[in-house]
């Protein structure tokens, strides 16, 4: 199967027509990431004198430094240059999954032309690491296929609305589980479902390094002076979150920015990252990823939901494969806070879910 990639790119323009140059943004980034111009450079393959003769392009632009020379530090990014840093982070995490969903869109609009009689095994899941592992995977098989990503109920409706295959919902391990099992249940038991394990993932609050707020427990989030940002209604995230703060008895008004929503693990990162909030919630990867601290608050079970019939086709047959194999599950075991254990495994809804195991029989009454 083709692979399209589509990658955000953005720019600024001088009152001059003149614009930033990409390759020095990128430069801007890989001295953040590997701490000096010159491991940046060795990692874009860009010569050191051409990179400073992008930087001086950019100091011109700016009106203001983004890169200094320091003492026993080499080069350091100034203020401007590390907002520009976290601008080209936050957008790319923010629009990776509209330009991921169009890039599989149009993979699968080129496979119906030049495979039509293959049929397409339709996913519909959030835009998690662990799916994004799977979707690596497939992409490398023959199984032709459509990501479309979203959030967990509208991937369970659109399983029950028969629009997809297989649809992606996380349900946390151990005292809420029953709540979100039956926050799905209305789709859950329309159909003769079966389960597919992906992933076990920690989940827990993101915060700056060094924990400069003291934020170690939902109820932290109401102080005055936080600065919270939060996912968007209808994702697993904020279900899981909007359980906690009631068991805490937290008022989400209580919450500054309770109501700014982002669409992925890593959008929200990247808001803290920059400073634009103190805390959110989500998985551990993005947030060892934007270098902040994380506290963890549960652990829950990733699963792909397929009508049982479908276990029966080549295309799920050989996903089940891949889940199974050693390079899917290395790949997700290398994800900070991500366990592969029991990837593939096809369980029923009341082998999964306590409360979908049928009631206990109570013992018949003695005749006296």
């Amino acid at each position: 199967m083709h692979k399209v990639t589509i990658h955000p790119q953005w720019s600024i323009i001088g009152p001059d027509g003149s614009a930033l140059a990409q390759r020095l943004v990128d430069l801007l980034v890989g001295v953040h990431e590997h701490g000096s111009l010159l491991a940046a450079c060795q990692a874009a393959n860009v010569s050191y004198r051409h990179a400073w003769q992008l930087i001086r392009q950019g100091d011109q632009l700016m009106g203001a430094p983004l890169l200094v020379k320091s003492r026993g530090k080499g080069s350091v990014l100034t203020p401007l240059g590390g907002k520009l840093v976290w601008a080209d982070r936050r957008i790319r995490a923010r629009l990776s999954p509209v330009l991921d969903s169009l890039a599989s869109e149009l993979e699968a609009e080129i496979e119906k032309v030049s495979s039509p009689s293959a049929p397409l095994l339709r996913i519909h899941a959030n835009h998690g690491f662990a799916v994004e592992a799977l979707r690596s995977r497939l992409l490398g098989s023959r199984v032709p296929h459509e990501f479309r990503y979203c959030g967990s109920v509208e991937a369970v409706a659109a399983l029950n609305n028969q629009v997809c295959e297989l649809a992606g919902f996380a349900v946390p391990i151990g005292e809420f589980e029953p709540a979100v099992v039956d926050h799905y249940r209305p789709w859950l038991t329309a159909r003769a479902y079966r389960l597919i394990h992906v992933a076990v993932r920690s989940q827990g609050l993101m915060v700056a390094p060094g924990n400069p707020k003291k934020i170690y427990e939902p109820r932290d989030l109401a102080r005055p002076g936080v600065r919270f940002i939060n996912r968007q209604p209808g994702s697993g995230t904020r279900l899981l979150l909007d359980l906690l703060l009631q068991q805490a008895k937290v008022a989400p008004a209580r919450i500054s920015g309770f109501e700014q929503c982002e669409y992925t693990h890593a959008a929200v990162a990247a808001f803290v990252a920059s400073g634009m909030a103190d805390a959110a919630y989500g998985v551990e990867t993005p947030a060892r990823q934007f270098k902040l601290d994380f506290i963890p608050s549960h652990r829950e079970r990733y699963f792909l939901l397929c009508d049982e019939r479908s276990l029966e086709r080549d295309d799920v047959q050989e996903l089940l494969t891949i889940l199974r194999g050693p390079v899917f599950q290395a790949a997700v075991d290398g994800l900070p806070g991500y366990q592969a254990a029991d990837a593939g495994r096809v369980l029923g809804l009341a082998e999964a879910f306590q409360s979908f195991a049928p009631a206990p029989r109570g013992r018949a009454r003695a005749k006296g």
